[in-house]
């Protein structure tokens, strides 16, 4: 079994309150969820309206495909235009 995590740093521009920070994570987190079935999470930085950090975490039974899953779900997070990914790591696990 091989565990992919990845954690995204991201920057909301044009986003002044927590409510509006909720609900821009709300649509890329389901969308997200939809499109790849993977769990994401905002995991860090709850009280800033204008920085998130997601956790995002795939399984699967070949290295190859996990880390592309979660590549392209960054990919399709940078180009949702919602917001700047500031960081990414990711980082495969063999269990």
């Amino acid at each position: 079994m091989v565990i992919g995590v990845c954690q995204l740093e991201l920057f909301l521009h044009e986003n002044f309150s927590l409510k509006g920070k909720r609900q821009v994570l709300r649509s890329i987190v389901q969308r997200a969820r939809k499109k790849f079935n993977i769990s994401i999470a905002e995991v860090a930085d709850q009280d800033l309206w204008q920085k998130a950090v997601l956790g995002i975490c795939a399984v699967g039974n070949d290295r190859k495909l996990v880390n592309s899953i979660l590549d392209q779900v960054v990919n399709f997070i940078e180009n949702t235009q919602l917001t700047d990914v500031a960081d990414s790591q990711i980082e495969i696990i063999n269990y």
